[in-house]
C-alpha cells in the first residue's frame, strides 16, 4: 500500500472539524480496497461464476475508475470541497475550525455543517466535537484508528 495519500493528510483536521485521515478517499484506502477485490475478482476467475446478468466489464470498469480517482489533500491543502462555506468563513475570522467560533447558534452555516458532520461519523470518520488542541487530539485518534476498520489497513502491514 502507498501511504503517500496518508502522510499527506494525516495531521489535518478540516475547518468542519473532520479528521481528513480519517477519510478514505484521502488516506488512500479506497484505492486499495478497490485494487485489492480487483486482483481477487482476477484472480479467482470470478467472471465464470457470476450470475448471467452480472456486468462484469461494467463492475472492472467501476473499479478502475475508483482506482483512478485522485487523492484528496486534505482542505488544508486545497483539497475538499471547492468553495466550502466553512473554510472560508473560519479562515476569513482566523479560526483554525468552526469548533473555535463560539457562535454556532447564529452561524448561517450551521445547518450545513451539522449534516457534513453527522454525515462523517456515520461513515466512521473521527469528528471534532470540542474545542481541543489539534495535536492531542489527533494522537488520541491515533490510537483508535488502527483499530477501526477499514481505515486499520494503513497499519496493518506496519505492525
Amino acid at each position: 500500500m502507498d501511504l503517500k495519500a496518508f502522510e499527506n493528510v494525516k495531521d489535518q483536521i478540516g475547518f468542519c472539524g473532520i479528521r481528513c485521515g480519517s477519510c478514505v478517499i484521502g488516506n488512500g484506502v479506497l484505492r486499495e480496497l478497490s485494487r485489492m477485490l480487483r486482483d481477487v475478482v482476477e484472480g479467482y476467475g470470478l467472471e465464470g461464476w457470476v450470475s448471467k446478468d452480472f456486468d462484469f466489464d461494467e463492475f472492472s470498469k467501476g473499479l478502475a475508475s475508483i482506482q483512478a480517482t485522485p487523492f484528496c489533500p486534505g482542505c488544508r491543502k486545497g483539497g475538499g470541497a471547492a468553495g466550502c462555506e466553512m473554510r472560508s468563513c473560519a479562515s476569513e475570522r482566523g479560526f483554525n475550525d468552526c469548533l473555535d467560533c463560539g457562535m454556532p447558534k447564529t452561524c448561517r452555516h450551521q445547518d450545513k455543517l451539522n449534516r457534513m458532520r453527522t454525515g462523517a461519523f456515520a461513515a466512521g470518520l473521527m469528528v471534532k466535537n470540542e474545542a481541543a488542541d489539534p495535536r492531542g487530539l489527533i494522537e488520541k485518534w491515533t490510537v483508535g484508528f488502527k483499530r477501526k476498520k477499514p481505515s486499520n489497513m494503513l497499519f496493518l502491514r506496519g505492525q
